[in-house]
């Protein structure tokens, strides 16, 4: 029997924790949002981020820049930003114009900022299992996983694909979990066969119809964590009615693990907060 997981309302739960968590904070909790260019699928996950911080009563300041800045201004900007004695929170909207998609501009959010767990040294610090805080989309994958009582110990668990969002953090945070992990990239030979030895398969490419039926074995877990636009629409990386005839569980898009990673940022900017305000 096919479940499909219903991310709003697993996001919901959280957000309203969220909500009772900052009427007990001293002070109203900030995040601020870099958006350079205008990209028009950022513009809808800004505009998802700002009314769920607006309703867990975070607040919200957007930073407009033309495509054109240069990298150094950008940062420069970034820095200045940084010195509102309110913030506890940044994130650099992604993707970036191709000439400033550099680990230089991420970096030049202070650790103790990072809600996005993107910087070197927050990365770190979740390979070496001393972070204080996970990367948002990743750890809704975990959530998920929890949220249907799965325990990845043991279990053969695919990624497909290897960025710096998803697939590299998540493989690591699987791997601390005991899971036996195998992270596929746009090099992997026979993506199928990997895809048709796991328990668990979690995509996140970006590509329509990535995760095809006859990839996937009876009672595989699918997690799509992919997103892409065609004519406006937004599709995941799997073929959901092809997916959904083999698979337990599955995760639709949207709806699916979309909503869960905006809940766990803000619930990043709530945990620097709190840690903020007591160094």
């Amino acid at each position: 029997m096919i479940h499909t997981i219903d991310g709003k309302a697993i996001a919901q739960k959280l957000l309203d924790s969220l909500k009772k968590q900052i009427a007990q904070l001293p002070t109203q909790p900030k995040l601020a949002v870099v958006y350079v260019g205008d990209d028009k699928p950022s513009r809808t996950y800004i505009r998802r981020k700002q009314q769920a911080a607006e309703y867990v009563g975070i607040d919200f300041a957007l930073h407009t820049f033309p495509p054109h800045i240069s990298k150094q201004d950008l940062i420069q900007n970034i820095i200045t930003i940084q010195k509102d004695k309110n913030l506890s929170g940044v994130i650099v909207q992604l993707p970036l114009p191709e000439p400033l998609y550099t680990d230089e501009v991420l970096n030049a959010v202070r650790p103790e900022f990072d809600v996005d767990c993107l910087t070197d040294t927050n990365i770190g610090k979740l390979v070496m299992k001393t972070h204080a805080i996970t990367p948002p989309t990743p750890e809704a994958v975990c959530v998920v996983l929890d949220e249907i009582a799965v325990n990845v110990e043991g279990k053969n668990i695919t990624i497909i694909g290897a960025g710096a969002l998803v697939g590299k953090p998540l493989s690591v945070m699987l791997l601390n979990r005991k899971a036996t992990v195998t992270t596929c990239n746009s090099r992997t030979k026979n993506l199928k066969k990997h895809c048709r030895k796991a328990d668990i398969i979690v995509s996140a490419v970006g590509k329509k119809d990535l995760v095809r039926g006859n990839m996937v074995k009876k009672g595989t877990i699918v997690i799509d964590t992919g997103i892409s636009f065609e004519k406006g629409k937004m599709y995941g990386d799997i073929n959901f009615k092809e997916v959904s005839k083999k698979a337990s569980y599955v995760t639709p898009t949207p709806g699916g693990i979309g909503p869960i990673t905006v809940a766990l940022l803000l619930k990043n900017v709530i945990q620097l907060s709190s840690q903020n305000l007591q160094n």
